[in-house]
């Protein structure tokens, strides 16, 4: 299997593009729906234009890990989506690793993302640092399971191959196992981007922050990056949901009018996973800090029951 530089760039260019379009829909549709104006969705590419034009503002007890967090979380993020399929089956990075390996640089860049909240010695860093591992710890198995149900299917845990399989009959998209994988996905994602019922995103009282905490320390620049990574992760793990457990549409073949039918179905599936994100969110009360293990435990379960059904009904 070869590289294909022109698909790489352009997967790049998508990501990078695409995932701040997607959070600032987000944040567009939850204030319509609250009967708010809010900001235009184009709000967070003139936040990152703004944060990458300012100087940064260090602690004098920071080190070098606060300064190399961002760039860890941006290109972690960054390569994850490289592994994963968007408009074609096959991932321009598919080469270098699976699932296992997406989900190691998400895990990666969580992990430096909480010591850039514990370097500075910052007491809502490190609050929001501790719960942020406390989610990961419970969040990351269900993410693992779900997506193993999906690739025991494909017999293989590579991305790629696990789209293709799942391009067979329709129907086979909506049996037990499939679904509760996909629910028990859904909810490790609204856990892994801090959306409610787990956290919220638009938050200003500290503690109840958990994402926004570890990122007070930050601006300027490396603030910029944080925010594009936490934004580009956000889209790898709707496209994880899009293209592998809902593959209808995706190209098989790099012709023209397949990229283009394809790149049409990719953006209907998105609109429908933030329109149920901005639901979710807007009907629902985001849960106290002891409930959240509650939530992620019943998808950690769903994920489970998922995989066993998987093996006793193959």
């Amino acid at each position: 299997m070869n590289l294909n530089p022109i698909a790489i760039v352009l997967q790049t260019v998508l990501l990078l593009l695409l995932a701040p379009l997607m959070t600032g829909l987000i944040r567009n549709w939850k204030a319509k729906l609250q009967n708010r104006r809010g900001p235009p969705f184009w709000q967070p590419y003139l936040d990152l234009i703004k944060f990458l034009r300012k100087d940064m503002v260090i602690s004098e007890h920071a080190s070098w890990v606060f300064r190399a967090a961002p760039c860890v979380v941006f290109v972690s993020a960054l390569l994850a989506g490289l592994m994963t399929p968007m408009l074609t089956a096959q991932a321009p990075l598919s080469l270098f690793g699976g699932v296992l390996v997406v989900v190691g640089l998400l895990a990666l860049g969580r992990f430096f993302l909480a010591l850039g909240g514990l370097d500075p010695g910052s007491a809502f860093g490190g609050m929001g640092s501790s719960r942020e591992m406390t989610i990961a710890a419970i969040a990351e198995p269900a993410m693992m399971m779900a997506v193993f149900t999906v690739a025991i299917g494909a017999s293989s845990t590579d991305l790629s191959q696990m789209a293709r399989a799942s391009l067979g009959p329709a129907w086979r998209l909506f049996n037990p196992a499939h679904v509760m994988a996909f629910v028990a996905m859904f909810i490790v994602l609204l856990a892994e981007t801090g959306r409610i019922p787990v956290d919220n995103p638009a938050t200003h009282l500290e503690l109840t922050m958990i994402h926004e905490a570890m990122l007070l320390e930050y601006s300027g620049r490396y603030l910029a990056f944080m925010e594009w990574g936490a934004s580009i992760k956000q889209l790898v793990l709707m496209t994880l949901l899009s293209n592998v457990f809902l593959p209808i549409g995706i190209a098989t073949v790099a012709t023209p009018a397949a990229l283009a039918l394809s790149a049409l179905a990719f953006m209907a599936k998105l609109l429908v996973l933030a329109a149920a994100v901005v639901l979710v969110e807007t009907t629902n009360a985001k849960l106290r800090l002891f409930r959240v293990p509650d939530l992620l435990s019943a998808a950690f379960v769903l994920a489970t029951l998922a995989l066993l059904s998987t093996f006793l009904f193959r």
